[in-house]
C-alpha cells in the first residue's frame, strides 16, 4: 500500500459508516472502498461507528486496522439496538476531520465510486450533495421488493409536501457535506432514528446551505432490518416532530 499520501495530515475526504451487526458485509465494503481510494490523489480517512453490536463487526474492522492506519473504529452504546443510525452518523461526523465528509451504508448499496459525481457540484458552490435514486441518470441496479418501493415512494411524496419540497430522495444513505456544513448541521441534529436524514437536510436548508441531488447507482443488498409498518409509523412521527421544530424556529441559524 502506498503510504506516501498520508505524510500530510490534511484530510480531503472523510468517510463515515454506521454499522450494526455487519460482520458479514463490512469486510467486503471496506475492500471496495480501499480499492477505489488507493487510486485517488487525495488523503482520506474511514471511520466506522459500531452501534451496540453483539457480533464480530468490531473484530473485522480491527483486523483491517492492523494494516490500514487511516481506519478508525468507534463503539457507540445506544440503548435501542439497530435504532440509532443517526446517532452513529453524528458521532462519525463529529470525529471526522476532512474538508468533505461523506456517510454511506455498511451494506455498500451505493458504491464509493459514486462520489465522483459529487465533486463537480462542490466545485460549483454546493454545500451538501446527496445521492438520489429518483433523478435523471440514476440507476437502481437491483430492485427492492415491490412493497418497499411503494412505501418509499409514498414517504418521499409526503416528505416533499410537508417538509422538503424539491428533494426527490431524502432517504438514500449516501450524503456528503463540506466541513463547514457538516459541523453546523450535526451540532443541531437530535433525531437518531429513521428520520435523521430528513432532519439534517431540513437543518441544512434552514441554515442557508445549498443542497443538490446527484444521480447514483443503487443496489438492493438484501437482509434489510426494515420493518415496514414500524418504519412508516416512526417516520411519520419524526416527520411531524421536525415540522414542529421548523415552525418554532429551533433550526434557525
Amino acid at each position: 500500500m502506498n503510504k506516501s499520501k498520508f505524510v500530510e495530515k490534511k484530510i480531503h475526504l472523510s468517510i463515515i459508516i454506521p454499522a450494526y451487526n455487519e460482520e458479514e458485509r463490512i469486510g467486503e465494503t471496506l475492500s471496495s472502498i480501499y480499492n477505489y481510494l488507493e487510486k485517488q490523489s487525495y488523503n482520506y480517512e474511514v471511520i466506522i461507528v459500531a452501534n451496540n453490536c453483539n457480533d464480530s463487526t468490531g473484530k473485522v474492522v480491527l483486523d483491517y486496522q492492523k494494516n490500514v492506519k487511516h481506519l478508525k473504529l468507534f463503539d457507540l452504546q445506544i440503548a435501542k439496538p439497530g435504532g440509532a443510525k443517526g446517532h452513529a452518523v453524528k458521532r462519525g461526523m463529529q470525529e471526522a476531520t476532512g474538508d468533505y465528509k461523506l456517510f454511506m451504508d455498511a451494506d455498500n448499496a451505493t458504491r464509493i465510486i459514486e462520489v465522483d459525481h459529487f465533486w463537480p457540484y462542490f466545485d460549483h458552490g454546493y454545500d451538501v450533495v446527496i445521492g438520489s435514486r429518483h433523478v435523471k441518470d440514476s440507476c437502481i441496479v437491483v430492485q427492492q421488493p415491490w412493497y418497499r418501493r411503494f412505501i418509499g415512494r409514498v414517504a418521499n411524496l409526503l416528505i416533499r409536501l410537508v417538509l422538503l419540497p424539491g428533494i426527490h430522495d431524502t432517504q438514500c444513505g449516501f450524503k456528503a457535506f463540506t466541513k463547514k456544513a457538516a459541523d453546523k448541521v450535526f451540532e443541531k441534529m437530535e433525531i437518531g432514528g429513521w428520520g435523521f436524514d430528513m432532519e439534517i437536510l431540513t437543518i441544512a436548508r434552514r441554515c442557508g446551505f445549498k443542497i443538490t441531488e446527484a444521480p447514483v447507482s443503487w443496489y438492493e443488498a438484501g437482509k434489510s432490518r426494515l420493518r415496514p409498518v414500524k418504519a412508516v409509523r416512526d417516520t411519520l412521527f419524526e416527520l411531524f416532530r421536525i415540522k414542529i421544530n421548523v415552525i418554532t424556529g429551533k433550526y434557525n441559524d
